[in-house]
């Protein structure tokens, strides 16, 4: 786990020394927003895949299908209240990220894990997928842009996130911070 966050900060280093503005913070949305994905994720996943799933079971990794699968219990009552607060966090996180270009992040903040060990551990694999997915899970949550640049670091990327509808802006300060890393 020292790559990933060594990596990142010392990106960041690098931005600031660039001349980067760099503000460190939470944003408390991103906490609350995070469990919100055990319902919106499997359920969207099993809508919209279920028919494949089930003609074919043993196409899937048994980890994730199972995980698609749990989708199917989940109640359509409980599925709009989480979206319903997904909206709210969402605003939130824009009112506590507004006037920044853009959120940096670890893109994951684990080293890769050893593949063996994963596809033969259950828990091991739902551990360390969870970690893999953390950071990015929030620009889905959060409905994000992002693009992810070498830190020079093996295995730690810079994240950058920007609002909603920003990609264009976003690939101009990616070009940038990505000379800045060079």
């Amino acid at each position: 786990r020292d790559g990933p966050r060594r990596g990142f900060e010392e990106a960041v280093d690098r931005l600031a020394r660039a001349g980067a503005v760099i503000t460190r913070g939470e944003v408390p949305a991103v906490a609350a927003a995070l469990p919100l994905s055990a319902t919106v994720f499997p359920a969207e996943a099993y809508g919209t895949w279920a028919k494949e799933i089930e003609a074919n079971p043993g196409a899937m990794f048994a980890p994730v299908r199972d995980r698609f699968r749990s989708g199917g219990a989940i109640s359509a009552p409980e599925y709009v209240a989480a979206w319903q607060r997904l909206e709210q966090l969402r605003a939130a996180y824009l009112d506590a990220t507004a006037g920044y270009d853009a959120v940096l992040l670890p893109t994951c903040p684990i080293l890769p894990p050893d593949a063996k060990k994963v596809t033969e551990d259950a828990g091991l694999f739902a551990s360390e997928n969870l970690l893999t997915l953390r950071n990015t899970r929030i620009g889905n949550l959060m409905n994000l842009p992002g693009l992810t640049l070498p830190t020079g670091t093996p295995s730690a990327g810079l994240l950058l996130q920007g609002p909603p509808g920003s990609e264009a802006a976003l690939l101009r300060l990616g070009a940038a911070a990505e000379a800045a890393l060079a």
